[in-house]
């Protein structure tokens, strides 16, 4: 499931790009949320071992993989958000 959380986020920053305006830097986002997704998806089908593609479980210290992508989204908005400042701070 954290394939699919991070594949649902990378498509809301996409559609959230062409609305909201650019001050956002919402083509950074995306790119970094459909990079983390290509990612997951080479990971999933590299471990590929039969059974279900998409598993409500893992066997790491996070168990749920939904709490497992959202926790793998956080780092991604933090770096954004810097991103945002640094471009805040460079415009004044």
């Amino acid at each position: 499931m954290w394939l699919a959380t991070t594949s649902i986020a990378a498509a809301g920053a996409t559609l959230a790009k062409f609305v909201l305006p650019k001050d956002y830097k919402l083509g950074f986002l995306a790119l970094m949320l459909w990079g983390a997704a290509a990612m997951i998806l080479v990971d999933h089908i590299l471990g590929y071992k039969g059974g279900l593609f998409l598993e409500k479980t893992t066997d790491g210290v996070i168990a749920n993989s939904t709490v497992l992508g959202i926790a793998m989204l956080v780092p991604v908005f933090v770096i954004w958000g810097i991103s945002l400042l640094i471009s805040n701070l460079k415009r004044r």
